[in-house]
C-alpha cells in the first residue's frame, strides 16, 4: 500500500489504542502461557464482556474465521498449533486472537511468551480500533483497569496505555526503541521500579496485587493528559530511574 493510502486509511480510523506490557527472560511452556491468557481473558470479560467475548484465531480477519471458547486446555492447543518452529525452546511461543462485537471496537489480545533467550522481549496487549467507537467508550476509560489485570497476570517489569499519536511523541521525544519503558496514559511498573517512582505525579496511585504500581493520568478515565503532560511524567520517572531499560541481553523478568 502506498505512504499516502496508509494515511488515509489511518485517518478514517477513529479509535487506535493500545494496553501492553513487557518482561524479560521468563521460561513457560503453553500450558504455563494458556493459564495466564485464560486469566487475562475471564478478568477482561468481568471489566467488559460486550467487547471480551466472541474470540476468533488468528487467520484473515473475518467472522468465518474458527471461534475459540477460552480455557487452559483450549488455548494450550491454540499455542501448540500456531507455533512449529524447531526452537521454540529458546525464541518462545507467540499467538493472538480477536473480537469484533456488535457496538463494541474490533480487540486484539496478543502474546509473545516463554522461551530461554535472553535476546527476546517477551510482551502481551490489548489493543482497540475502530471507524465507529470513540474514546468515550467506558471500555477505553477502564483502559488503566486493563493494564493492572495485565500487570498482575503476566507479572510484567512495565506497561502503559497509549493512543498512536502520543506514543510517537514520547517515542521521538526521549528517542525510544519498541521495548522501551515507558508511560502513556497509564503507566506500569514493577515492584522495584514503583519504589523508584516519585510522589505528585498527576495521575492517580493504585498499588496492585504482585506488588507493582498504576500511575493513571487519566485519573480513572475522566480526562485525557496531553502529550506534554505524558512527556513530563517521563521525564520525571526516568530521572528517578523507575523507567530503566533492563539490560540487555536480559536474565531476569524484572528491574
Amino acid at each position: 500500500m502506498r505512504a499516502g493510502a496508509v494515511e488515509k486509511a489511518e485517518e478514517s480510523i477513529v479509535l487506535n489504542v493500545v494496553v501492553n506490557g513487557f518482561w524479560g527472560a521468563r521460561q513457560e511452556g503453553p500450558q504455563a502461557i494458556a493459564e495466564r491468557w485464560c486469566a487475562t481473558l475471564t478478568r477482561l470479560g468481568d471489566i467488559d464482556h460486550g467487547t471480551f467475548h466472541g474470540w476468533h484465531e488468528a487467520g484473515d480477519g473475518v467472522p468465518a474465521d474458527p471461534l475459540l471458547m477460552p480455557s487452559v486446555a483450549a488455548l494450550a492447543d491454540y499455542i501448540v498449533r500456531e507455533n512449529t518452529g524447531p526452537d521454540l525452546d529458546v525464541v518462545g511461543y507467540g499467538a493472538s486472537l480477536w473480537a469484533h462485537n456488535a457496538e463494541a471496537a474490533k480487540v486484539t489480545s496478543a502474546v509473545r511468551a516463554g522461551g530461554s533467550s535472553p535476546h527476546v522481549t517477551r510482551s502481551v496487549s490489548v489493543s482497540f480500533r475502530s471507524r465507529t467507537v470513540d474514546e468515550d467508550a467506558d471500555v477505553i476509560r477502564r483502559t488503566p483497569e486493563i493494564l493492572a489485570v495485565i500487570g498482575e497476570v503476566w507479572e510484567i517489569d512495565a506497561g502503559q496505555v497509549y493512543d498512536r499519536p502520543l506514543y510517537r511523541a514520547v517515542a521521538d521525544h526521549f528517542g525510544l526503541g519498541n521495548s522501551d519503558p515507558r508511560c502513556g496514559r497509564a503507566v506500569f511498573l514493577s515492584e522495584r521500579r514503583a519504589a523508584l517512582a516519585p510522589e505528585g505525579l498527576p495521575g492517580t496511585y493504585t498499588q496492585v496485587a504482585n506488588g507493582g504500581l498504576i500511575i493513571d493520568l487519566t485519573r480513572g478515565g475522566t480526562r485525557t493528559p496531553s502529550a506534554e503532560t505524558v512527556i513530563g511524567v517521563n521525564t520525571e520517572l526516568r530521572a528517578a530511574g523507575a523507567l530503566e531499560p533492563l539490560i540487555a541481553p536480559s536474565g531476569r523478568a524484572e528491574l
